[in-house]
C-alpha cells in the first residue's frame, strides 16, 4: 500500500509509539529539557492536576533559558487557568495563547448559538526545534483525572506518536501560520501583521540553527515513512476521512480501529462494509464508558448496520477510551486527534499522523489487540437488538440532535 495518494514525496522519519501519559509525559518533558531554540505546542485541553503541571513546569524551564516558547490552547477545551499559574508562565517567559476564546455568559451564548464558533483547535502537537514533532490523542492532562468526572480508577486508553524527520519541520510550519493568525486577529493592522510575520520568519531561522544537533540525536525506528494529514475548514476539509477511506478501501486482509466518538458518515461507513463484504476482518474498539450524551448515544445508532455485515465490535470499559488510532493490513497506520464523528471530520482543527512502516503497525496493532483481550466486551449482534426500548429511544434522539446540528453548520453527513 502506498502513500503516494496523499503526497507528491513522502519524507522519510522515525517514529516511536508512546501510550498514555505514563510513556508521553516523560518523553515530552525530556524532550522540553533538551529544546535549544523553540517550542511549539497546542492541544485542547491544558489541565494542571497531577502529571499535567509536570509539563508546565517544563515549559518554563525552558523559556527560562531563552527559548522561545509557544502554546496555544483551545478556549472551550481549556479552562481558563488560575492567576497563579497565568503569573508563573508570563513570568518565565512562555507565550500563552486562547484559540476562539469563550469570555462570560454572552461568548458562551453566542457559542451555542453561532454554528461557525463549533470550530474548534482539537488538534495535539508539539514541536522541538523543527526537529521532533510529537501528534496523537493525548491532552496536556493527567491520565488519572478527567475535568468533568473527577478521579478516575484506571488511565485513560490513548496514543501519541513521537516522529524525527521532515514531518516535524512540515507540522512547525503549519503551527507558525495558525499562531500568527491568532496572534494577527482578524482586525490587525497592515504594520503589526508584517511584525507578527517576521517575528516568525526570526524564530524559524534561529530553529535552524540548532537543527544540527537535534538531528544527531539517535533514530528511533529506522526506515518508517510518515505524512502529517491535517483537517480544517479552509483546504483540508476531508483530508483525514478520504486517508481512511482510501486505506480501507485497499485492505485486503485486516482493518483494526480505535476510536473515542464513533459516528462515520455515509461514505467512511460504507467502506467499512464493503471490506467486510470482500472478506477483510473489520474490527473496532470503541468507547464503553458514557462520557458525554450525543457521543455515547449517537454511536450505537449506527452498530447495527455495521454488525449485520459483519464487522466485529469491541466496546472499552475499563476507563475512558480517547485512542484515534488504525491499522490496516499490519502495514499502514495512523495516530492523531480525529474521532471518526462529523465535530472531529467537519468541524474542527485535527492533526493526525500517517505511516507507512510495518514494524511501527505491528507495535500498535498488538497494543490494540491486548487491550481488546483485557479490557474489550464483545457487542453481539442478538444482544444489541434487544437493547431496552429506552436505549434505543436515547440512540435515536441523540442521532436525530447530531444529524440537527449539522444542519445548523451547513453540513452534510
Amino acid at each position: 500500500m502506498s502513500l503516494a495518494s496523499f503526497t507528491p514525496a513522502v519524507q522519510p522519519a522515525s517514529c516511536d509509539l508512546l501510550q498514555g501519559g505514563r510513556d508521553f509525559f516523560p518523553a515530552l518533558i525530556r524532550a522540553l529539557d533538551a529544546a535549544q531554540h523553540w517550542v511549539q505546542l497546542e492541544t485542547y485541553i491544558f489541565d494542571l492536576h497531577g502529571e499535567a503541571a509536570q509539563v508546565a513546569e517544563a515549559l518554563m524551564r525552558a523559556a527560562r533559558r531563552g527559548v522561545t516558547v509557544q502554546v496555544l490552547v483551545d478556549g472551550v477545551g481549556t479552562s481558563p487557568l488560575s492567576p497563579v499559574w497565568l503569573q508563573a508562565l508570563s513570568e518565565a517567559g512562555v507565550q500563552w495563547q486562547v484559540y476562539s476564546p469563550v469570555r462570560g455568559r454572552w461568548d458562551l451564548l453566542k457559542l451555542l448559538l453561532a454554528p461557525g464558533r463549533w470550530r474548534r483547535l482539537h488538534r495535539k502537537l508539539c514541536v522541538i526545534d523543527q526537529q521532533l514533532l510529537f501528534c496523537g490523542g493525548i491532552n496536556v492532562l493527567d491520565d488519572l483525572y478527567d475535568p468533568n468526572h473527577g478521579p478516575l480508577q484506571a488511565p485513560r486508553f490513548d496514543f501519541t506518536v513521537q516522529v524525527a524527520g521532515a514531518v516535524a519541520r512540515q507540522a512547525c510550519d503549519v503551527m507558525a501560520q495558525l499562531w500568527w493568525r491568532v496572534q494577527a486577529g482578524d482586525s490587525m493592522r497592515h504594520r503589526q501583521l508584517t511584525q507578527a510575520w517576521e517575528a516568525w520568519r526570526e524564530a524559524g531561522q534561529a530553529a535552524r540553527m540548532g537543527a544540527e544537533r537535534v538531528s544527531q540525536r539517535p533514530p528511533l525506528v529506522a526506515d518508517a515513512r510518515a505524512l502529517l494529514v491535517l483537517r480544517d475548514n479552509l483546504r483540508f476539509r476531508n483530508s483525514i476521512e478520504r486517508a481512511y477511506r482510501k486505506a480501507i478501501g485497499r485492505a485486503r486482509e485486516e482493518v483494526l480501529i480505535a476510536n473515542a466518538y464513533f459516528l462515520p458518515g455515509g461514505r467512511l461507513k460504507r467502506a467499512l462494509v464493503l471490506a467486510a463484504r470482500r472478506g477483510v476482518k473489520v474490527t473496532l474498539l470503541l468507547q464503553g464508558r458514557y462520557e458525554y450524551f450525543m457521543q455515547y448515544h449517537a454511536a450505537r445508532s449506527v452498530y447495527h448496520a455495521l454488525l449485520q455485515e459483519g464487522v466485529v465490535i469491541h466496546e472499552y470499559e475499563t476507563s475512558f477510551l480517547h485512542a484515534k488510532v488504525a491499522v490496516v493490513d499490519g502495514q499502514w497506520s495512523t495516530v492523531g486527534s480525529s474521532n471518526l464523528d462529523p465535530l472531529s471530520l467537519l468541524l474542527a482543527r485535527e492533526a493526525n499522523v500517517v505511516m507507512e512502516d510495518r514494524a511501527f503497525a505491528q507495535t500498535l496493532r498488538a497494543r490494540l489487540l491486548a487491550a481488546i483481550a483485557s479490557h474489550g466486551r464483545l457487542v453481539r449482534p442478538e444482544d444489541h437488538g434487544r437493547r431496552p426500548w429506552r436505549q434505543r429511544l436515547l440512540d435515536q434522539l441523540a442521532y436525530g440532535l447530531m444529524r440537527l446540528a449539522l444542519l445548523l453548520t451547513g453540513h452534510r453527513y
